[in-house]
């Protein structure tokens, strides 16, 4: 059973560290230190769990910034990602949050769009992969 907790990074680091270096600095080659910054202390970390196993994470900035989304690929395209991000869009939310942003991968925008996002301004490259920022207003929908 799909599980998603949230925590600081003192509790979150060992596996989101983890996660994020096999996808991100293993997969998309980004350089690790790109990858992990200041900004962790600072966030509100997800971590998916099946059973005991982390397989998924994102983390939520102090500024309403949702970033370093990243699942294990057995696992992608089952709803874990899903999952994440609306745990990450809740806690915005009940913390008094009126929008979230991100910095989407281009191959990842129906991903955001089919969960409220919607693309602002121009594609550019980031750790030299291409990206375009997206923007989710907060209501009181779900």
């Amino acid at each position: 059973m799909l599980k998603i907790e949230l925590m600081c990074w003192e509790r979150a680091r060992a596996e989101a560290s983890r996660i994020r270096t096999l996808v991100f600095v293993e997969e998309q080659q980004v350089p690790n230190e790109l990858e992990m910054d200041q900004h962790d202390v600072h966030c509100i970390h997800a971590l998916a769990f099946i059973g005991g196993d982390a397989i998924g994470t994102a983390r939520l900035l102090p500024d309403g910034h949702i970033g370093r989304m990243a699942v294990l690929k057995p696992w992608r395209g089952k709803g874990v990602g899903s999952a994440i991000l609306a745990r990450l869009v809740e806690a915005a939310r009940d913390r008094g949050e009126h929008e979230v942003m991100l910095s989407a991968q281009t191959h990842a925008l129906a991903f955001y769009r089919a969960h409220g996002f919607v693309e602002e301004g121009d594609e550019y490259l980031e750790a030299g992969i291409p990206h375009r920022a997206m923007r989710r207003r907060l209501g009181s929908e779900p």
